[in-house]
């Protein structure tokens, strides 16, 4: 069947679709009611259902045969090990450190916060806690401790799980001081601490409190899955760049297992057996639905890798993982791989590697810019595909549906809405905009199975941040338009549209020809406040490897280009080459930030910073006086 019957039915008959879906799971009671609104306007689906999301994604593939093949291979060029679990071992593995933390005192309902680097025991730490029916909270290893102590007060776990310490390309980082500074800073008090010890750094444990991983390992006995409804919370996971009081995504447990089931096999073309590659972090929403529960839903193999697309050693450490695991889908961010094209921008490295288990490349998390799309599909030679979706719907909104029917690419396009998800483009005062016109993209209540129930502790939050500005629409927050054909093109962040002397820009449309620049390897456009215009678009570049140019030349040169290609209106105030662009540790560029510095505004810095320093060439550059 087409893609376009399929969305059609999934649109006009969401219940007859949804439940056919559901049946493809192993439940302890299947469900009977699909989707009630009744309570929260995204939806609630499979209500009367109980399941268990562990049980799915390993008991049951344990039980029918896959007992034997590789669940998780684990990967680790910062430590230089590597190993894997099969279906069977994984499960004995979470069996039996979800009887340590009942051991502790974690029950059914209890929140647990899970503060760990990229190793194997963080999945092993979610699919337990999934076990017992207890909600985890993942908070990315090296977090701040201010920032980890605002999160321990929101969620309130009654248990930790962390790490002595995680790696960043050669530097050791101890997580156990940020922990426990986090814990004094906490008004929240919790009982019991899970650490595990890394060869690298051993922690200081407290005595009463805090209890060695293996040590409970020892004395736990493995527990069977605890049956929960589907619309019970199976984690909470805090949006990033989060400032002031966290927003905290509830994700149930039936939606989300039923969605990203389907996904694998209709987005990705992924099928029992198949080795899948989610090259991200366990931290974000990618690593909750693509390294751990998506992968072990659908009987595939999944890749845990400890490491970063360059300097690791090098920029073919990718290439080098596709090999070693025979990867058929890898998943990333743009950002990795223009970090690839920065360092290695003619693709020699990939002359040592085996790419031919490899049928393409997702990726998402931002913007896929055109420029960075046609470098990867010359360089890899296989389909690249951009989709776009969000912490809050926890898998795309667009895709290319290449596990149903592989659409023509388009260039700067995430293609076509996903399943379930009715799409449409409104003006500000909330009218259907027509093909080819820009405004803001939103969602037609109810979700799909999947997307967030709400925000944890506070219930008017989901109506305040997604659901009043568009009556019965979720508002994405995105801007962009659908062409002739039905594709979504995501420009940007609907704040990132400027206001040059009454003509609405995307910046995302600036920064393609920006990044088509033959010495571009990465760029960001914002919208710089002029007296005159109101605001006027500044570039900041980083250079290819091996390639020179000064700001003046480069700037002359990027000034015409967008004259020529967006027209006389796009007139480019500066041009500044930089060494980095301050981003989310996902790898989103904080354009905000950099808008606040030109424009001589106050900023915090966002604890999800990937490289505080970052900032220091753009305040030195960017700020007020600096540019004429």
């Amino acid at each position: 069947m087409s893609y376009s019957k399929i969305y059609h039915q999934s649109i006009q008959h969401p219940t007859l679709f949804w439940q056919q879906q559901a049946d493809a799971l192993p439940w302890f009671k299947p469900p009977t009611q699909v989707v009630d609104t009744s309570q929260v306007p995204t939806g609630r689906w499979f209500a009367d259902g109980e399941m268990n999301t562990c049980y799915m994604a390993l008991d049951y593939h344990v039980a029918n045969g896959r007992g034997d093949q590789v669940a998780i291979y684990y990967d680790s060029p910062v430590t230089n090990s590597k190993s894997n679990l099969t279906y069977a071992q994984l499960l004995q593995q979470v069996s039996v450190f979800a009887g340590a933390l009942r051991d502790q005192g974690v029950k059914q309902g209890d929140r647990v916060v899970i503060y760990m680097p990229m190793v194997m025991e963080a999945a092993i730490a979610m699919l337990a806690c999934a076990r017992l029916g207890a909600v985890h909270s993942v908070v990315f290893g090296g977090f701040a401790a201010a920032e980890l102590a605002v999160r321990i007060d929101d969620a309130k776990p009654a248990a930790i799980i962390s790490a002595s310490c995680g790696i960043e390309v050669a530097k050791v980082i101890a997580y156990k001081p940020l922990l426990d500074e986090a814990l004094d800073l906490a008004q929240h008090k919790v009982n019991s601490v899970v650490v595990l010890q890394r060869p690298q750094l051993q922690a200081n444990l407290q005595l009463g409190r805090d209890h060695d991983w293996q040590a409970l390992m020892v004395t736990a006995t493995a527990i069977e899955a605890v049956p929960v409804k589907a619309t019970d919370p199976l984690y909470i996971l805090y949006t990033s760049g989060t400032t002031g009081k966290p927003k905290g995504i509830v994700r149930d447990n039936g939606g989300h297992a039923v969605a990203l089931n389907y996904t694998m096999q209709a987005v990705y073309n992924m099928g029992p057996g198949d080795v899948f590659w989610a090259a991200s972090d366990v931290g974000w929403v990618v690593g909750h639905s693509y390294i751990v529960y998506g992968p072990l839903l659908a009987g595939c193999t999944s890749v845990l890798y400890e490491g970063k697309p360059v300097m690791t050693p090098d920029a073919g450490a990718f290439w080098r993982v596709i090999e070693d695991y025979k990867v058929k889908a890898i998943f990333s961010a743009p950002t990795a791989f223009r970090a690839i094209k920065k360092e290695d921008p003619q693709g020699d490295l990939l002359e040592h590697y085996d790419l031919s288990s490899l049928d393409a490349v997702f990726m998402a998390g931002e913007r896929l810019d055109p420029p960075t799309y046609e470098w990867a599909k010359a360089i890899i030679g296989r389909p690249v595909v951009d989709h776009w979706w969000q912490t809050e719907t926890g898998w795309s909104i667009c895709a290319n549906p290449t596990g149903i029917e592989h659409l023509p690419c388009k260039p700067g396009s995430s293609t076509v809405p996903m399943v379930g998800y009715d799409l449409r483009v409104l003006s500000d005062e909330g009218e259907p905009l027509p093909a080819n016109t820009k405004g803001n993209i939103v969602l037609k209540l109810p979700l799909p199975p999947g997307c967030l129930v709400g925000i944890w502790g506070d219930e008017a939050r989901l109506h305040d941040s997604y659901l009043k500005d568009f009556a019965g629409y979720y508002s994405s927050g995105d801007g962009g338009y659908c062409d002739d054909d039905g594709y979504v093109f995501v420009m940007g962040r609907s704040d990132d549209v400027i206001n040059i002397a009454g003509h609405r820009l995307s910046t995302g449309e600036m920064e393609e020809v920006v990044g088509g620049h033959e010495m571009v390897a990465e760029c960001a456009v914002v919208g710089v406040q002029d007296a005159l215009k109101g605001q006027v678009p500044m570039a900041l570049v980083i250079l290819k490897s091996g390639v020179f140019s000064s700001d003046a030349a480069l700037h002359k040169e990027l000034a015409a280009k967008l004259r020529k290609i967006i027209g006389p209106i796009a007139v480019l105030k500066s041009t500044h080459i930089v060494q980095r662009l301050p981003k989310t540790r996902s790898g989103k560029i904080l354009r905000k930030i950099i808008r606040n510095i030109a424009n001589g505004e106050d900023y915090i810095v966002p604890s999800t910073i990937d490289d505080p320093a970052s900032l220091e060439q753009i305040e030195t550059l960017v700020r007020p006086g600096s540019f004429s």
